[in-house]
């Protein structure tokens, strides 16, 4: 296995990851809010992809017989000014997407990725990594907390109507 950075050759092999994911997420998805759209699998790949390149970001692929079957994208994306006034504003390192293949899970693809990330984070002097889960997602929750990440902020969602 081999962690490298980001080429576009793998591009494809990235959109089948994030669609990949997005099903995993509309499965576990108790509110039923979650979807697929028609063109999540030609779109989203393109928008993680700029949003790495406008923020300071990277994306690295974990390779498999040149397949890219793991990858992770991170960004360091400035404050506002509303931050400032109740915030020290440390330099924070964002992870946007962590999959790996289920095929290949359980293969320690996801500490590779982690920690190239986490070191990419380091050499640019951040002193956080922020990382957003999805509630219902069990599995990745566990993941971060064995790497030492801990939850900070609660969201909450209420159904009204009906």
């Amino acid at each position: 296995m081999k962690i490298i950075e980001y080429e576009d050759k793998y591009l494809e092999d990235v959109k089948d990851l994030l669609v990949e994911l997005e099903e995993y997420i509309v499965s576990i998805d108790k509110d039923n809010l979650d979807q697929l759209h028609p063109e999540y699998r030609d779109e989203m790949a393109i928008l993680d992809l700029e949003e790495v390149k406008n923020n300071h970001g990277k994306c690295y692929v974990a390779l498999d017989n040149h397949k890219a079957v793991g990858l992770i994208m991170g960004c360091i994306f400035p404050y506002d000014e509303y931050d400032y006034l109740d915030y020290k504003c440390p330099k924070i390192g964002e992870i946007t997407e962590l999959i790996v293949s289920k095929n290949v899970r359980g293969e320690g693809i996801g500490n590779m990725l982690m920690n190239k990330m986490e070191e990419y984070f380091k050499s640019l002097g951040c002193e956080y990594i922020l990382v957003d889960v999805f509630a219902y997602n069990e599995n990745a929750i566990k993941f971060y907390d064995r790497h030492g990440y801990h939850t900070r902020m609660y969201t909450n969602i209420k159904k009204i109507g009906d």
